[in-house]
């Protein structure tokens, strides 16, 4: 099970509305973000829900969850806590935060699910995957670099990849207010299933469901 939530941003407020940070201004928009109390610590701020605290939380904040009246049931190898981080290396040395999270907490690559920007995929779209290549994302290559493989889990957010537009100049770029309407679209989709995939005894198994979702379809 995922035991650790990586958001995966710049730090820094000229940073705070870019594309690059799509992964930090989903987790602002979490249901439950503000019951989290980040401190700082492994060169990044983390906070950490224990575990049925989380099931109550996502059972409120997602009323789908609930069965006949009845919250989720917690699994038998649901871990005690589960830790939030946003690493503030900047993006290219995300692996070192999330690695001494790891170390210190003795979580494995598998229990990790690391949330990032995708240029590869449109606005609009989002995708959970486990493993796989790093599409030239210099925070999942640190990421790799540090867990010494690619074994772990992934929640991506399409910001698109336009011709002719240099990358470092357009994913540090702010998104335009049609975008920005999408992405709060996008936000609330994903918080379903991140919500899902921390209660999933085998988040593999919902790799396929949300493999590559569309919210304007």
């Amino acid at each position: 099970m995922i035991q650790l939530v990586a958001f995966l941003g710049n730090y820094g407020r000229e940073y705070e509305k870019t594309r690059h940070n799509t992964a930090w201004q989903f987790a602002d928009s979490l249901p439950f973000y503000s019951r989290l109390n980040f401190s700082t610590k492994f060169q990044g701020q983390i906070a950490s829900l224990d575990y049925s605290d989380f099931v109550n939380l996502a059972s409120n904040a997602y009323p789908e969850l609930s069965k006949n009246g009845e919250g989720p049931n917690i699994p038998k190898n649901a871990p005690t806590k589960i830790f939030f981080l946003k690493p503030e290396t900047y993006m290219n040395l995300s692996g070192q935060s999330i690695g001494e999270v790891c170390n210190f907490y003795k979580i494995k690559p598998e229990e990790v699910l690391v949330v990032h920007d995708e240029l590869e995929m449109n606005p609009g779209f989002f995708s959970l995957k486990f493993s796989g290549g790093l599409a030239g994302h210099n925070g999942l290559r640190s990421t790799k670099a540090v867990l010494n493989t690619p074994d772990f889990f992934r929640l991506r957010f399409g910001i698109g990849k336009p011709a002719n537009v240099n990358i470092a100049d357009y994913v540090l770029s702010n998104f335009s207010k049609d975008e920005a309407i999408t992405m709060s679209l996008v936000y609330e989709k994903a918080g379903l299933c991140l919500a899902k995939t921390l209660l999933a005894s085998d988040p593999s198994r919902l790799t396929q469901q949300w493999g590559k979702v569309n919210v304007n379809a």
